[in-house]
């Protein structure tokens, strides 16, 4: 499923237009960028938690020449889902 796909669904079951159903869902996955890339957690009740994780830097090995390289630390997304949507997935 991709944007406009959700965006379809989120119009049929609301009600509301395809562009405004779009208009909304981007406005949520951008405050939830931002907050991500401010540091902060989202928690969304029932549905899970975005938290950013720090990635130390590391060695990394270059595949095509097997030479060792610095990797640079980053920073990461990760989402872990509630107790209510991983009883839905397992059943």
């Amino acid at each position: 499923m991709n944007n406009a796909d959700l965006a379809d669904k989120l119009a049929a079951e609301t009600g509301v237009t395809k562009a405004d159903a779009k208009k909304a869902i981007d406005a949520v996955l951008g405050t939830i960028a931002n907050a991500a890339v401010a540091g902060e957690e989202i928690s969304l009740n029932g549905f899970g938690k975005f938290k950013v994780k720090n990635s130390p830097p590391r060695e990394g090995r270059n595949p095509s020449t097997g030479e060792n390289i610095q990797i640079a630390a980053s920073r990461k997304l990760t989402f872990a889902p509630a107790k209510a949507i991983k009883d839905r997935l397992n059943g």
